[in-house]
């Protein structure tokens, strides 16, 4: 059977993966991503005609997020979610037709790199808008443009429509990161500056990676004092900087370092792992029983921990499972890829913003002369320690603020502070790319000057579809001369690449040395 993916960064070359995914994706499972695509088109399309139900908004959000890169690799949950889709749309009407899911990836290359574009910055937005809606925070804007972005995928539009499309979309997505924020810091309280051990105590633990906060805090809740410490691992560090999560005392440390890496990471480890999100990996056999999953992640085999009618999540097995394996006997003293034995967060835009007084003395003194966002996803690829050099080599004068997965390069570097400011200002996951936007308008308005027009280079790199809808909303908002790497998305067309540089400046990455040189002179 064949398949067609191109969705990441790391799918086969030259075009895409057509026989299995390089993420481990099966063409069965691939395929049921693109019919359950289809299928949510055709609710958008019935919601467009009789109206939406809050029920069908859930399952457009759901569904989409489900099809994120190293999110679901289980052919019968996602066939299983297909049914309850087609459910719903004849439950709102029965007329309205799916889209055929084999004309996704089909017509004129420019058309379809564009209509490619905007499906996967939407299945980035709705990893954002079902975290936030968890929360019981949920936006009429961002809901209602889920349903539009699902039918304009079906229809014809022009180049120049589809650009247009994308640019709007671009400034929903950044209306849905700021609900994100809303919904994390009204909860869980304004992350403040943590400095995290990569130390793994003796005992029982469970490593809890993926992106979901509130997963974290109902495990936190029900594994406080039977035994069992609780470790972050990959995008859920900066949930050590949150006041409500912070608070629990076995919340110990962060294990491991990106996602990337837990195929050899978390071999031999006497510990239960807990998926909230992606990214997983396909397992290896040493430490399949010990992995579970949750909400959309799915695996075949795999132990999953089900939501409750009321929201609420039992893992009372991922708690057993721990206190079974033991953990160490003694400490474990791990590090990061650099050597570093702990890592700092919690440089959101609230704590930055806080001492904005002191960054802008510091810029007018000279003291500080350039800032740097250096962030994004990790991931396998050769080329991806570009940004461990660029950190080394950025200029003493500098500050590099970073977020999301791809931190973990260099986030145990010790490159100094300046006047008391790290050089390095970890600013959370990588929905928190809000918070970079509200530290550099900011910034901007401190100085009279437009965002352009800063001392401030962003350096991104990229995996999965996340990443997409931030770039959407970084030129949406007119940011120009983005470096972006390790490579360029295989669903850019030349044409429409060739937009994007003429129109936006947008970089690729070629060495640290060349790039930070074409940067600062």
């Amino acid at each position: 059977m064949s398949m067609f993916c191109y969705q990441c960064e790391q799918s086969a070359a030259p075009k895409g993966c057509t026989v299995q995914g390089v993420c481990g994706k099966t063409a069965p499972v691939a395929n049921k991503q693109d019919e359950l695509t289809a299928a949510l088109i055709g609710l958008a399309r019935a919601c467009d005609v009789k109206g939406s139900t809050v029920e069908a908004i859930k399952y457009l959000k759901k569904g989409l997020f489900m099809c994120v890169t190293n999110v679901n690799f289980d052919e019968g949950r996602v066939q299983d979610f297909i049914d309850e889709v087609n459910t719903c749309h004849a439950s709102i009407d029965a007329a309205s037709r799916n889209f055929d899911w084999e004309a996704l990836w089909a017509g004129e290359e420019d058309i379809v790199s564009l209509r490619s574009t905007l499906l996967l910055g939407m299945r980035g937005m709705a990893a954002y808008a079902w975290h936030a809606s968890v929360l019981g925070y949920d936006d009429a804007d961002v809901d209602v443009w889920f349903v539009k972005g699902l039918v304009e995928m079906a229809e014809a539009h022009s180049s120049e429509e589809w650009l247009n499309l994308l640019m709007e979309f671009g400034h929903i997505n950044l209306k849905c990161m700021a609900l994100l924020d809303a919904a994390n810091t009204d909860t869980y309280g304004t992350p403040v500056p943590t400095t995290v051990s990569l130390t793994v105590e003796a005992g029982p633990f469970i490593v809890v990676t993926g992106h979901d906060l509130h997963d974290l805090k109902m495990l936190l809740e029900l594994s406080e004092g039977k035994g069992v410490n609780i470790y972050t691992h990959g995008e859920m560090l900066p949930c050590h900087a949150y006041p409500e999560l912070k608070k629990y005392a076995h919340l110990k440390g962060n294990f491991g370092t990106a996602w990337q890496n837990q195929q050899n990471e978390f071999v031999d480890v006497p510990g239960s792992f807990l998926f909230t999100t992606n990214c997983i990996m396909p397992p290896k056999d040493n430490y399949r029983a010990n992995i579970f999953t949750t909400d959309v992640v799915g695996f075949p085999g795999i132990a999953h921990v089900e939501t409750n009618a009321d929201g609420t999540k039992d893992f009372t097995a991922v708690i057993n499972r721990a206190l079974e394996l033991g953990g160490y006997a003694e400490a474990q003293d791990f590090t990061g890829i650099n050597g570093g034995h702990e890592v700092t967060t919690g440089f959101g835009h609230g704590t930055v913003l806080g001492i904005a007084d002191t960054i802008i003395d510091a810029v007018k003194a000279g003291a500080i002369k350039h800032f740097f966002l250096v962030g994004g996803c990790d991931g396998a690829k050769v080329g991806r320690n570009y940004y461990t050099e660029f950190v080394k080599q950025t200029p003493s004068d500098s500050v590099v603020l970073t977020l999301a997965c791809g931190k973990f390069r260099f986030n145990d570097l010790n490159i100094g502070e300046i006047g008391g400011i790290p050089r390095i200002l970890d600013m959370g996951q990588c929905n928190d790319a809000y918070s970079a936007i509200q530290v550099a308008v900011a910034l901007a308005g401190a100085f009279e000057c437009d965002v352009n027009d800063l001392p401030l280079t962003l350096v991104l790199s990229w995996y999965e579809q996340k990443a997409v809808c931030i770039l959407l909303t970084l030129l949406a908002l007119g940011i120009r001369n983005i470096y972006i790497g390790p490579s360029l998305p295989k669903f850019f067309s030349n044409n429409v690449l060739s937009i994007l540089v003429e129109k936006f400046q947008l970089h690729p990455i070629t060495t640290p040395g060349a790039d930070l040189k074409a940067i600062l002179g």
